[in-house]
Formats: structure tokens, sequence, C-alpha cells
């Protein structure tokens, strides 16, 4: 694993990103935080349109953003690119 950690500025709300062994969502961006949504593919894709979602949303602050990655291919490599 790296030293890379991402920052809120990082983020996109609609855009995936990675943890160690899930992909989740992005629905807002705060100065010290993003809440997110967890995306699992046996889900019906219309849980995954909001606000409001069917699943929770949950608060990634900025201990959890230690552990995300931009993109999947970054979460395997442990580096951003």
């Amino acid at each position: 694993m790296s030293n890379y950690q991402m920052y809120p500025s990082d983020f996109e709300i609609g855009k995936s990103f990675w943890t160690a062994s899930d992909e989740w969502r992005c629905t807002d961006i705060g100065r010290r935080t993003i809440t997110a949504i967890h995306i699992e593919p046996d889900r019906d894709p219309s849980w995954y349109s909001g606000p409001p979602y069917a699943v929770a949303e949950i608060v990634f602050d900025e201990y959890d953003l230690e552990g995300c990655y931009p993109t999947e291919a970054a979460r395997h490599a442990g580096d951003p690119d």
C-alpha cells in the first residue's frame, strides 16, 4: 500500500471511487468529509438513482479517505495512477 491519500477535492459527485474491497459512488462533498453510497453489482440499478437513494449514504471522514482510490486499477496497484 502506498502513502497516497485522496482529499475531498479529489472526489466528484456521481463518480465512483474504490476502497480496499468495494466500489462507492460519491453523493456529496464537504470540507473534510465526503458522503457516498456502496455500489453492489447484484442490486437493481434504480437503487442508485437519487437523491434520495434506496441505499444508505455513508460519511467518509478524513481518516477514511486514506483508504480510498480514484480508480479500481489504483486500488490494485496501491497508488493513484
